[in-house]
């Protein structure tokens, strides 16, 4: 009877040691603290001299299409399906609970969010230079895009949304981002969507401006306007996209770093996300 015992501890510690490395091969991005991109980054000539010029005028323009990924792409996360005596444990820990299930989903999509946000093609393609101001701003804008998104799916999204939300504000550290900057935020963009004046002059006012003027000038006005475009465009697309791709999170936003009309997903974004994983 011990011995039978001891086989039996045996496989539960193994399946103990199986089920973190589960919860460690579920975290495909890695998640930076806000801290890190606080202060604003130095602009070097000889790199902003070998950037390719963008026309903004092109941008954005295409027929939104649904942002998820193929069946087939290794980029999916999906949850592990442990058979025998590990599924057993694994439900005993509550790991297929759906608590547990909208967090690892919740996880996901904040990386897609952060992986948008911390790339330098979105700072580049809207002429932005990189601080906490604009990394939050843009943080801000792609929660969202999720957040409005998930909110279409009636209460099981809007369960998720919070778990998502409650993710941020663990990535962002309570004590640096104040939650009513950040519900202010949405709710002005809420109230600008359907409006394409109000919603150019709200995102002027949260992610451009630094003086404090509610509407951008003639000269920063092309930015200002492309990334209104991206921004609606990336909202009809979350839009096409099915609920059981936006709910696992098995979705890309539009890559930027090749910003034509019709951009693949090309080897610099293939590249990228295989150094976020660990």
């Amino acid at each position: 009877m011990l011995p039978r015992w001891s086989r039996v501890f045996g496989q539960i510690s193994n399946l103990r040691r199986s089920t973190e490395f589960a919860w460690r091969d579920l975290s495909v991005f890695g998640f930076r603290s806000y801290a890190k991109v606080a202060a604003a980054v130095e602009p070097n000539a000889d790199c902003d001299a070998n950037k390719p010029e963008v026309n903004l005028n092109k941008l954005f323009w295409s027929k939104p299409r649904s942002l998820a990924l193929a069946t087939d792409s290794p980029y999916r996360i999906e949850d592990p399906q442990y058979e025998g005596i590990k599924r057993f444990v694994l439900k005993l820990m509550l790991f297929y609970s759906k608590q547990s299930q909208f967090i690892r989903w919740a996880n996901v999509i904040y990386g897609r969010v952060i992986y948008q946000v911390d790339r330098p093609a979105i700072y580049d393609v809207f002429s932005l230079e990189k601080t906490f101001k604009t990394t939050f701003s843009l943080l801000v804008l792609h929660m969202w895009l999720c957040l409005r998104r998930l909110k279409e799916e009636g209460k099981e999204g809007v369960e998720l949304g919070q778990y998502l939300y409650e993710i941020y504000n663990h990535d962002l550290e309570l004590r640096v981002s104040k939650a009513g900057i950040f519900y202010g935020n949405i709710v002005a963009y809420d109230a600008a969507i359907g409006k394409q004046d109000d919603l150019e002059n709200v995102i002027w006012r949260n992610v451009f401006s630094d003086d404090g003027t509610s509407k951008p000038s003639d000269g920063a006005l092309l930015p200002v306007q492309a990334m209104t475009r991206y921004i609606r465009r990336e909202a009809s697309c979350l839009s096409l996209t099915d609920k059981e791709t936006i709910l696992s999170g098995n979705f890309m936003f539009t890559p930027l770093e090749d910003s034509g009309p019709d951009s693949p997903r090309n080897s610099a974004i293939i590249m990228g996300i295989r150094q976020k994983l660990p």
